[in-house]
């Protein structure tokens, strides 16, 4: 009686399905382990190569450092070079009141008002 139970409770009949499964999916047990063998020997391999590449790569990153390095340097000082205001005269131009006055404002020499 138990047993007729159990074949019309849904739940145990997908226990049941699913263990046959199971069961049916398991290889031989000769060919599991040189199957086994075999994984391990390439997953090994693949984690030696992943490790020699990630190593070349890090050195050849190193190495390329001080061009880098260089090259963003120039560039800097590029920016700055663009960035720059020349706060001086120059010889070329007259010196009248207005260039003076621009000239000293721009090297910070302010003037003080008095009280309105």
């Amino acid at each position: 009686m138990s047993d007729q139970r159990h074949n019309q409770n849904a739940a145990w009949r997908a226990t049941q399905q699913w263990k046959a499964r199971v069961d049916s999916s398991r290889p031989a047990p000769g060919a599991g382990g040189l199957k086994m063998l075999f994984t391990w020997l390439l997953f090994g391999a693949m984690l030696i190569v992943g490790t020699v590449l990630g190593l070349f790569f890090l050195i050849v990153g190193w190495a390329l450092l001080p061009l880098l390095r260089h090259r963003m340097k120039k560039h800097a000082e590029q920016v700055r070079a663009s960035q720059a205001q020349y706060a001086g005269g120059s010889a070329d131009e007259p010196e009248d009141a207005d260039t003076s006055r621009r000239h000293r404002v721009l090297e910070g020499e302010y003037e003080v008002r008095g009280p309105r």
